[in-house]
């Protein structure tokens, strides 16, 4: 078995954007949504016109674009933790249903599961955006419903392999209840794994709440979302291409270190890695 080697650059990202998440109102030069119209779609501080007040220039009203990224992070993070909590939850205990108590239970669940990944994601939050509106509730909602299915079939999986083990013939040996042996012997066995995949769900769901933005069914203005920004910055590219390029390769330094962060967590944390 080779030596793991540490994700350098994704540990490197990921610290920069939870460092970004924590003291977003230290570090900001400005408040977020403070503008200023004598100021508008100012150049990064190392253009010809620009200058150190506004190190990565400012937006069409005069908002600092720097404040609004690291104010952004805190956005992405509540939306990513929101989606992974309750569809997390939710695919958890179905997956632990299913692949526990077996028999017409299992097969339900993973019929509606199958049902689920056939529904294209973007009409439901078209729906769902015409009942409650475009808000980061209605993508922590809508992920929550179409996500669940990826988390259950996984510990569906897990749950199979686990439920034949001697420690759970014991436990039931010993009188244990089904709830009990699923949340208080199984469960544990299976937290590696649900942290690896939450890891780089968060960079999954980062993109796709930046999409959802930009297409104007996410958080609306004057939030200062990445996706958004993207949104407003873009009729703007041609003059003020700092106002599209700064929002993107936040999302990119975001993604990356949870990507590859969650790639060496799997590594590190799966046995059937380490046997590789």
């Amino acid at each position: 078995m080779g030596r793991i080697r540490l994700p350098y650059f994704g540990l490197f990202c990921m610290a920069l954007f939870f460092f970004a998440v924590i003291f977003a109102d230290v570090i900001s030069p400005y408040p977020p949504n403070e503008g200023d119209l004598f100021n508008t779609t100012l150049p990064p501080a190392w253009s010809e016109d620009g200058g150190m007040e506004h190190i990565l220039g400012t937006d069409m009203l005069g908002r600092d674009v720097l404040s609004r990224i690291i104010h952004g992070s805190r956005m992405s993070l509540i939306i990513s933790v929101g989606c992974i909590l309750f569809y997390g939850t939710l695919g958890v205990t179905l997956g632990l249903l299913s692949g526990f108590l077996g028999g017409r239970t299992d097969m339900i669940i993973m019929r509606v599961a199958d049902l689920w990944l056939s529904l294209p994601g973007i009409i439901v939050l078209f729906m769902l955006a015409s009942v409650y509106g475009p808000s980061a509730k209605t993508i922590i909602i809508t992920f929550g419903i179409m996500g669940w299915p990826n988390y259950a079939r996984i510990v569906r999986g897990e749950c199979l392999s686990l439920k034949e083990r001697d420690f759970v013939r014991l436990a039931r040996v010993a009188g244990c209840s089904n709830l009990r042996i699923m949340f208080s012997h199984i469960l544990p066995n299976i937290v590696n794994t649900i942290i690896i995949i939450s890891t780089i769900e968060i960079g999954g769901i980062i993109v796709l709440t930046a999409s959802m933005s930009f297409l104007g069914l996410g958080t609306q203005p004057p939030s200062c979302d990445w996706g958004l920004m993207l949104a407003e910055g873009r009729q703007y590219i041609t003059y003020a291409w700092w106002l599209v390029t700064f929002p993107g390769v936040a999302i990119v330094i975001a993604v990356l270190g949870f990507n590859l962060t969650g790639d060496w967590l799997r590594e590190v944390l799966d046995p059937k890695q380490k046997l590789r």
